[in-house]
């Protein structure tokens, strides 16, 4: 085999990459670390230096990485481990570190912890990477040898030789998995957005007919030095090279869902010395739902006749019918026709089977069949017939004895179908890796900072504060101290000044007047009804009457005084109060366009959110939360976070109102949990602790906002969200979001009125933020943590609406 390193070279190749990596270890303690930026450096390097790991650039993403392992010859640097699949770190500020509490964590941009090995609790840990490709974690004192963790453990796409597949064990690649079934047969699993079916060893052959066995239960097996993988359920797979000493080989599930086992080279390629399939369209779901496979000898996928492609970029989501199928009613056969399609078959979703029948026989069931669509019928002399419900798995051989009939209208221009490439099967040995269906993407970091500018500019901001500050009393003392100043252009977007002319003490009889006697409603909800306002006849606010408020008059000014200390674009500006009696009432400032879900749920087609407005929404709400949880002088829980309690403004910026009507607590009290005398919210956005009478703190206001965050994606209450008629439970939504994340079919779970036009690197990270946030509570993020994320997104220029 002269293609591959002959072994008196190996050990010259093995010296030079020894040296080229002399300045990493293959042992570290606790306190070493490795930032992203220095990603071209290795994390550690197996001792004879077959294998790294450090920072991978993720494929096809903009300043996106991940933490894994890598052989070190190879020259495309191909993954064996991946820490964080389908989640990369932005390639600024991102960091792995092995603590000194024995954990080895991998940290985002924003200091979240995306991946950790979950090792805590032993000072004396150290992690190793191997020559084998084990990177571990293990006590050097424990002399059992035992590690508390190790990636042999938790393989992501790829099997090494020495390390062992279980029954606990899978290789994912996409949509595609290689696992141990319950009846202890080692297959491989399509498991698509709609559909799931397992396509290796073959259906038709069944588990002895492809030489294999159920009845070994030990569900193991292992490849090996020589190029042999065994497994206990009969399967022998031997490479092509087999034998050859040094050879350094994995076997992994790729992209395309074949199964293919690689040996590297003397220059670093890899190449295939066996595959699971030998005719790749064999796999399920390649090229979707409708559509054709074909090798010719690359693979090429198709649209069948009468249908078109759904994404111009990605053949896995198939084609749609270009004609309306009707299945109500009575069957009118008249209306259809059948379109052939030659040595093709969709492998199959068959309605029944029938054998030993004509051909106008068969085309005569689908024909009066309602819910038929196609037929397949088989010409090898056994009159087989096949109806199809669904159009699946789409192939076509010059050796299939058969043809597909597609049922049509009778009016429908359905010509042959013309292959087009989808994806390409010839494979260089590269391991696809996998794909994230979203990144963060950043400009190049800076070498350094110029902190003399940044000293400049807080001394200039800083006297700019103590000027405004000046001149703001200046103003309180020579209005004396009687009217309401309201905001000026002094006060642009972000954080304002807090002026306590800001907000003062209404009589009732003021309120009543400006109000006209409480004539024009705004809105009500669980704590008052809101009415519209007009102020020294020009200035228009929103006057809540509050009910069910048992404060004293003490009690009730010390909160409103805390009130007016609340200031941030993204809340609603209280301007005071009236408390005189059973009458207590705030005063809003006003906010023209009403409320989220008159938008998200109404039905004026003219009223539809745009993706940039969602957006904007979804970040200024965020923003006005973490304010509320961690920068205002009182932390506040506002535990009513809903549509309903974010109003708009003419542009469509987001403010939070209702805040602080929830008994408001201290710093240290959120952090520990306070007790509310009653369950506070509305159904539907309540946090899982209330019913549990668990103490509540600021996490259930995370709760709620994942729940609007989703709302705002959908455009549609999650309460209302069925299936067959029973409405979802929360765990139910939590497993789909969890598909999306995993496959990244985020387009499926979107608003249809958007037209498909959207962000898709926002609308996944809202994704991933909603189901972080319907976690346990100790598993949720804060609101700062979110804003960040978010505001990490806020790129409209670098990501441009994408058209489905």
């Amino acid at each position: 085999m002269a293609g591959f390193a002959s072994p008196a070279l190996l050990p010259l190749v093995s010296l030079v990459l020894l040296l080229r990596s002399s300045a990493a270890q293959h042992t570290l303690g606790a306190g070493s670390s490795l930032s992203v930026e220095d990603h071209e450096r290795p994390f550690l390097v197996s001792p004879d230096a077959t294998f790294s790991c450090g920072f991978l650039p993720a494929v096809h993403v903009d300043n996106a990485f991940y933490f894994s392992v890598w052989f070190t010859a190879a020259k495309n640097r191909t993954a064996v481990w991946t820490a964080n699949p389908g989640a990369p770190v932005n390639g600024r500020a991102s960091r792995v570190s092995f603590g000194h509490d024995g954990v080895l964590a991998l940290a985002d941009a924003n200091g979240t912890t995306v991946w950790d090995s979950k090792t805590g609790g032993n000072k004396r840990l150290a992690v190793s990477l191997l020559d084998a490709g084990n990177l571990l974690i293990t006590d050097p004192e424990d002399s059992t040898g035992v590690a508390a963790w190790q990636s042999f453990d938790w393989p992501t796409d790829t099997l090494l030789p020495s390390q062992t597949l279980s029954k606990d064990k899978k290789l994912i690649a996409g949509y595609y998995t290689l696992y141990y079934d319950n009846d202890n047969v080692l297959r491989l699993l399509y498991d698509g957005p709609e559909i799931a079916s397992i396509y290796w060893p073959d259906p038709d052959l069944g588990v002895f007919g492809s030489g294999r066995t159920n009845y070994n239960s030990s569900r193991v097996g292992a490849l090996d030095d020589a190029g042999v993988f065994l497994s206990s359920d009969n399967l022998r797979a031997e490479a092509t090279d087999l034998g050859v000493a040094g050879a350094k080989r994995r076997l992994t599930v790729e992209q395309d869902g074949n199964l293919r086992m690689y040996s590297l080279d003397a220059a670093g390629g890899w190449t295939v010395t066996w595959a699971a399939l030998k005719q790749p369209c064999s796999v399920h779901g390649l090229c979707g739902k409708n559509a054709i496979c074909e090798y010719q000898p690359s693979l090429r996928c198709s649209c069948a006749p009468g249908y078109e492609r759904v994404d111009r970029q990605d053949w896995t989501k198939g084609c749609n019918p270009t004609f309306t199928a009707n299945c109500s009613g009575a069957v009118a056969p008249e209306r259809f026709k059948f379109v052939k399609v030659a040595y093709t078959d969709f492998y199959g979703y068959d309605l029944g089977f029938n054998q030993s029948v004509t051909f106008q026989y068969c085309k005569s069931i689908c024909l009066n069949t309602c819910s038929c669509i196609a037929f397949s019928y088989r010409t090898d002399g056994q009159g087989r017939c096949y109806p199809k419900g669904l159009l699946f798995n789409g192939y076509t051989s010059p050796a299939f004895a058969g043809s597909i009939y597609l049922k049509v209208p009778r009016g429908l221009n359905a010509s042959a179908p013309t292959p087009s490439a989808g994806l390409d099967c010839n494979h260089n040995g590269s391991g696809a890796a996998i794909v994230p269906p979203y990144a963060y993407t950043y400009g190049a970091p800076s070498s350094h900072t110029n902190w003399s500018y940044v000293f400049a500019f807080a001394a200039a901001l800083g006297f700019l504060e103590l000027l405004l500050f000046f001149v703001a009393m200046a103003w309180w003392f020579l209005s004396g101290h009687e009217s309401i100043p309201f905001p000026s252009s002094l006060e642009a977007s972000g954080y304002r000044l807090i002026l306590g002319t800001q907000f003062r003490r209404f009589t009732y009889r003021e309120l009543k007047n400006a109000t006209g006697n409480f004539n024009e409603e705004l809105g009500r909800g669980g704590s008052g009804i809101v009415y519209r306002g007009v102020l020294d006849k020009a200035t228009v606010v929103a006057v809540k009457k509050l009910t069910n408020v048992v404060q004293g008059e003490e009690e009730f000014w010390a909160e409103m005084t805390v009130f007016g200390r609340i200031n941030h674009m993204n809340l609603v500006r209280i301007w005071g109060f009236c408390s005189e009696g059973k009458h207590k009432l705030l005063v809003y400032e006003y906010v023209e366009n009403g409320s989220l879900d008159m938008h998200l749920f109404g039905d004026d087609v003219g009223k539809v959110l745009a993706w940039s407005e969602r957006f904007k929404i979804a970040l200024g709400a965020a923003r006005g939360l973490a304010y509320l949880h961690h920068e205002c002088l009182e932390w506040v829980i506002h535990c009513d976070v809903k549509p309903e309690n974010i109003l708009l403004t003419r542009d469509l910026d987001p403010k939070i109102s209702d805040f602080g009507l929830a008994k408001l607590s201290g710093r240290k009290a959120i952090g520990d949990g306070v007790q509310l005398s009653h369950m506070r919210g509305t159904t539907g956005y309540i946090a899982p602790e209330w019913a549990l009478s668990l103490p509540v703190d600021a996490k259930v206001d995370v709760y709620s906002y994942g729940i609007v965050l989703l709302e705002i994606l959908i455009g549609s209450r999650i309460s209302d969200q069925t299936t067959n008629g029973d409405r979802l439970e929360m765990c139910q939504i939590a497993q789909a979001l969890k598909r999306v994340v995993a496959t990244g079919e985020v387009v499926s779970l979107l608003d249809s009125r958007l037209d498909g036009q959207f962000n898709p690197r926002q609308a996944m990270e809202m994704v991933k933020l909603s189901l972080a946030c319907m976690q346990e509570r100790s598993n949720r993020p804060t609101m700062d943590d979110i804003s960040k994320a978010l505001t990490a997104c806020d790129d409209e220029d670098e990501h441009p609406a994408y058209f489905r």
